[in-house]
């Protein structure tokens, strides 16, 4: 399982969710360019353990189950952090933590049925939003122009948002035969 270099990077992003908070959370100046750091290197391990698991055809189960998860787990833990620090709003970050529960559990569902549903342009691109978002924040708090209600910030999370339930809902509409099927008889 963690014998592959790409599964050990995205091993390796998941623990460093924890400490990405405590830089967060850490309101100074040293947490500030902390956080930054961690986050643009776990954020910039999604691109390179995929690139590894591809190139040396090293993919794995585990790495198709885990590497979405550490994305989710990434960005969630920045923005429960921003919400505690008044960052952010709390409704918007649940639309987007309801999002990714809902589209997990589509996933789970489907491949019961014998389905995958892989990663969409629109998927990709919503967790491209959803980085920029963290990145904006963070940036914004170093060099204080992103507090709350300042313009760019209130519109990466709102676009955040809109393509993260946009991607959910094409997500369900496509997987929509998951729902209709009848279950077989025991």
């Amino acid at each position: 399982m963690l014998r592959t270099i790409p599964n050990q990077i995205t091993v390796a992003r998941i623990a460093s969710v924890p400490l990405l908070m405590f830089f967060i959370l850490w309101d100074t100046r040293m947490g500030q360019i902390a956080a930054i750091v961690l986050f643009c290197l776990a954020a910039a391990s999604d691109a390179v353990d995929g690139y590894l698991a591809r190139s040396f055809k090293q993919t794995t189960l585990f790495g198709k189950f885990a590497d979405p998860i550490a994305d989710k787990l990434l960005v969630v833990g920045a923005l429960v952090s921003f919400i505690q620090l008044g960052e952010v709003a709390a409704a918007p970050v649940m639309a987007i933590i309801a999002r990714e529960f809902l589209v997990t559990g589509l996933r789970i569902l489907a491949m019961a049925e014998g389905m995958l549903i892989g990663a969409s342009l629109l998927g990709k691109l919503k967790t491209i939003s959803q980085i920029a978002l963290v990145f904006s924040i963070l940036a914004g708090r170093y060099f204080a122009f992103g507090r709350p209600g300042h313009l760019a910030t209130d519109v990466l999370l709102y676009v955040a948002v809109a393509i993260s339930l946009l991607s959910a809902g094409v997500y369900y509409y496509q997987a929509r035969s998951v729902f209709t099927r009848r279950p077989s008889p025991s």
